[in-house]
């Protein structure tokens, strides 16, 4: 079994780790309503994708 000839350093193990934090969702506008949604996602309030309506949402009366 393999095994390492020297202990790895703080800024080699930094070096490497920095890619793996987490990032933030991308948020696009919806044309339609104007809610917050995220990329490549039909919205689901109003229903549309890239401003074409493609599923049919029915409105809830309170």
């Amino acid at each position: 079994m393999a095994v390492p000839k020297r202990r790895q350093s703080n800024s080699k193990t930094g070096r490497r780790r920095s890619h793996d934090a987490l990032k933030l969702k991308q948020l696009q506008v919806c044309r339609g309503c104007s809610q917050a949604i995220p990329s490549h996602v039909i919205c689901p309030k109003c229903g549309k994708y890239m401003g074409r309506e493609v599923v049919k949402v029915e409105e809830v009366k309170r």
